[in-house]
This record gives C-alpha cells, structure tokens and sequence, in this order.
C-alpha cells in the first residue's frame, strides 16, 4: 500500500457526516430543476436490482432525493436522449453517458478474457453484431430468445454473444422493457464525443477514484475504491493525482480522502425524511454505514425467511441526517403494509409515519397498514401518527 500523506485537514465524526449527506444529495434544497438527470450525473452511479417491492430500485433512488417524482418520469430521464448507459461499476449500474471513456480499461479488462463464462458458437457473436445493426435496438428475445429452457443462467447462445458484447463495450443497453434489456449498438447509441476507448488504464482508475471520492465527500481507501469496484492498489497507484485530499476523520481507524470541494464549505441546509433502497449509494457499503451513522444494515432479501431479523426488503429510515429506523414493506392493492417495523425511539415516531405516507402516496397507496414494531410500546404512536399524517395528506 502507498504510504498516505500526513493530512493537513482534521474533520469531526458529524462534520464527516453531514458532507457525506450533502454528497449524497440529501443535504440542503433539492436540485429540482436539474431532476434525474442530475441526480444521475451527481452520483456518477445508480445501481440496478432485479427487486421491486415499493418500486425498483433505480426508481427509490430520485425519488430518496427528490420526492415524488413520477415513476414514468424516472424511467423516461433515464433512458431518452442517449443521456446514459448500463454496465458493470458497483454492479450493474445505470452510468451518465459522460463516463463511457473511465470504463475502457474494463472493457479491455474483458476483451482479454474471450472465453467468458460461457462457450459459444464459432459465428453467433458475429450474427448477433449484423441483427443489431440491420434490425436494433432488440431484447434478447427478439435476438433468438434469452435461455434455453434450463435454469436461470442456462442463457441461449445469443444472449451468451449480446452480454458479451456488452461487456466489450461494443453493444449497450439504451433501456429496461419489462426488465428486459434492450440492446443496440454502441456506435449508434453512443454520442462520437465519448465514443472512445483513448484513456489508458491508469487515467480511467484516476478518474473515477475522483468522482468516487466527489460523490461520497469523504471516504476510506475501501470506500472510495468500492464506489466503482476498483482494488485496493488500483486505488493507491492513483489516489495521490486524483485531487482528492487526505484528510482524519474523527472516530475513523483508517486513513481518509476528501473531496477540496466538499472541504471548501460547510454543510447546512434541510435534511431530508425518507426510506431508502438497500442499495442506495448512501448505504449499500455496510462498513462505511456503521461507520457513519453508527447503524448496522443487511439486505435479508437472499436470507432464509426464517433467519431474518429485519425482513426481506428492509429500508433505513433517514431523518434529520440519521438513520432512525428501518421498515419492510410490501403492497396489497391500494394498501401499503409495514410488515415490520424499528424505530431507534420515541423521536422517529413521527418521522417514520410522514416517510410512510409519502412512499404510499407515490406509488398509489392510500392507506397503510401496520404489522409488527419491534417496541410494542411505539406501535400506538406509531399507528396514531400514521393515522393523522394520511388525513394531512388526503385531506
């Protein structure tokens, strides 16, 4: 590991905090003009997940920022005017097309490696290129179909060629259909300003080490590195021209780097009240969540049902710049279903029941139910609270 510099610049555990939330967009007046859009270019990355319980998560991710953003809204500022691009950083990840040129050395990285997961037929890649360009945009399905009847990853030998191709960089998905992929070529799809592959490995890393470190404010070697799926010593050849200022944080056992912009003012502004996806960039690290927000979080989605402590979907309850809480919902009709609940005391009451409100009204529920609190002794403010937000809504 590169030895760290000495820092100059001293930070406490909540000024740590609060530039990270600023970093993160829920610090101050929401951005309104520039939308999801913005959001997007703000983040650098919003990861994509085959989960939807409230909505997708893409479509949690504007709206935690925001607020009820129409659904639509979301999808259309994703997808329309080739303002973005889908491929692998944190994980799978809708990226501003902007940053198409950080990613080639790991389209190069995949290049080298022809045999990828899966054998394929002499002439199908080929095949797949010519139908894209006579015939494309097209699914997977359109392409010859997605599978071959067997299990999930038993993928056809089209889809085996279109995902790599993906991953060349020599396709891309211009949209979701139904979830489904949809795939046209780059050189089509792709504006020619950034259509390239002209950085070389180092620069790309340098780079995304610098918007990695712009949208977390301040970060740890791991996670600034984690932000895109970059290594440790990809980190380190590149941390020192990457701007990024090292800095001690308080609390922190490791070394840290800061944004100069975020150093340059201090954080003030409105916090925002809302649940977020298990997979926002705010918390998708679970180290660095403890960290800040002294708040252990675990996505159960994939634990046996019944092994979870928290339940399948669980969303963090962020309020006044702290995670208060957390809530498994599902949906029934026009019903929204707290089907289990935590609260870190009396003083989230209130907030988790205005939070609950807004997520029912933005995906069309009217009414929300309550199941299990893990304090019995909150379930009745709880459920009175609920009760007086939605008649202030509805009313």
């Amino acid at each position: 590991m590169t030895p760290v510099p000495s820092p100059a610049v001293e930070l406490s555990a909540d000024q740590a905090r609060r530039i990270a939330l600023r970093a993160q967009g829920f610090l101050g007046a929401p951005d309104r003009r520039a939308g999801v859009p913005g959001v997007l270019r703000h983040l650098g990355a919003v990861q994509l997940d085959t989960i939807s319980v409230l909505a997708r998560s893409h479509e949690l991710i504007p709206y935690a920022r925001l607020g009820a953003v129409g659904r639509r809204t979301v999808e259309e500022a994703y997808w329309s005017g080739g303002r973005s691009f889908e491929y692998w950083s944190h994980a799978a990840c809708i990226l501003p097309v902007e940053e198409w040129p950080h990613f080639a050395f790991r389209r190069r990285a995949y290049r080298s490696r022809p045999h990828w997961h899966h054998d394929l037929p002499d002439g199908v890649y080929d095949t797949v290129i010519k139908q894209l360009r006579t015939e494309g945009p097209l699914t997977a399905t359109e392409l010859g179909g997605a599978k071959n009847g067997g299990e999930w990853w038993d993928w056809s030998a089209s889809k085996v060629a279109v995902e790599r191709a993906l991953m060349y960089g020599e396709v891309v998905c211009t949209e979701r259909r139904g979830w489904k992929r949809v795939y046209d070529l780059a050189e089509r799809a792709v504006p020619d300003a950034v259509l390239h592959d002209d950085l070389s490995d180092a620069e790309c890393r340098r780079r995304l080490v610098a918007l990695a470190g712009r949208s977390l404010g301040v970060g740890t070697r791991g996670d600034i590195a984690d932000y895109h799926r970059l290594r440790g010593e990809e980190f380190d050849a590149v941390v020192a021209d990457s701007g990024l200022v090292p800095v001690t944080v308080e609390g922190w056992a490791k070394p840290a780097w800061a944004d100069p912009e975020a150093l340059a003012t201090e954080p003030r502004g409105r916090h925002r009240t809302t649940l977020l996806s298990p997979f926002d960039s705010l918390v998708w690290e679970r180290a660095r969540t403890e960290r800040i927000f002294g708040f252990t979080h675990r996505l159960e989605a994939y634990v046996p049902k019944q092994k979870r402590v928290h339940g399948y979907f669980a969303m963090p309850l962020l309020a006044g710049g702290k995670l208060q809480g957390r809530v498994d919902p599902a949906r029934e009709g026009t019903t929204l279903v707290a089907r289990q609940a935590s609260l870190a005391g009396p003083k989230a009451v209130v907030p988790m029941a205005e939070a609950l409100v807004e997520a029912a009204a933005w995906v069309g529920c009217t009414d929300i139910r309550l199941e299990r609190i893990d304090a019995p002794e909150l379930r009745d403010p709880l459920r009175d609270e609920i009760g007086r937000a939605l008649q202030r809504a509805y009313r």
